[in-house]
């Protein structure tokens, strides 16, 4: 089916979006999204209304689109278009933010960051809509998209966002954080997650600090950092301590 889409004209596509029975119509969108080509995009652009689609064919969409293995940035610019400037219901804008940091991810996976004006454009909606954000919800909203981007670029504002945030932030800012190879974990990230485990800025929740020390442990540590992190599990409560005995050992072998 996807074939056919992809050797098919836009207005074969669009047809058949049109004619298709509701309950098809999600089957035939994420096949069209699948096929990605300049025929079914463009008849998924007519097609997709974001102010009176269901909420569940628009979230459909918006999966399809974050979960494609390898996106083109022409999908990217799809997503973007339709979200842009659109007042959409709560479920649809989240899993469009988190889709357009999954694209920008791919496509630089792709080597293709440089050359898609569609990933800079991307970013820049990403990182404005966070600069601009006032709710917890959705601050968490758009760390969660840039920890799928993984842009290095981006490590110093998820730094100050696993510091200075609520616990939700800084929980999601060093998840993002997690998600970033090895070499990109430099010695600016790594003495900002010894504050954090080590508490000396301020308090942090028990989760918090364990993602911290994961990292410190999962990115050639140095023997300093297992060593305090084994006398801190002298105050800890015995489950948490544990789980950090566990991770040592299994950096160790």
């Amino acid at each position: 089916f996807i074939q056919m889409l992809r050797s098919a004209k836009k207005k074969d596509v669009l047809q058949l979006l049109r004619r298709a029975p509701e309950e098809m119509l999600p089957f035939i969108v994420e096949a069209a999204v699948a096929a990605q080509s300049a025929a079914s995009l463009a008849a998924l652009s007519d097609f997709l209304d974001f102010g009176k689609e269901p909420k569940s064919l628009l979230e459909k969409f918006l999966y399809a689109a974050a979960f494609s293995p390898r996106p083109s940035g022409d999908l990217l610019r799809l997503v973007l278009d339709k979200l842009d400037g659109k007042q959409l219901a709560p479920e649809v804008w989240e899993t469009g933010i988190v889709a357009i940091g999954s694209l920008v991810g791919k496509l630089c996976q792709q080597k293709l960051c440089e050359l898609q004006q569609e990933v800079k454009r991307g970013m820049e909606t990403v990182l404005r809509g966070l600069r601009d954000a006032e709710e917890e919800s959705k601050v968490v909203i758009y760390l969660l998209a840039l920890g799928n981007a993984a842009i290095p670029e981006t490590i110093p504002t998820l730094l100050d966002h696993a510091e200075e945030g609520s616990t939700a932030i800084t929980t999601t800012a060093i998840s993002a954080l997690q998600r970033f190879p090895a070499w990109h974990i430099s010695d600016k990230v790594k003495q900002a997650m010894r504050r954090i485990f080590h508490e000396t800025r301020k308090s942090y929740e028990k989760t918090c600090r364990l993602a911290a020390a994961e990292i410190l442990l999962d990115n050639e540590p140095s023997p300093m950092d297992v060593i305090n992190i084994l006398l801190a599990t002298n105050e800890m409560e015995r489950e948490t301590a544990t789980f950090l005995l566990l991770k040592v050992q299994n950096s160790l072998r």
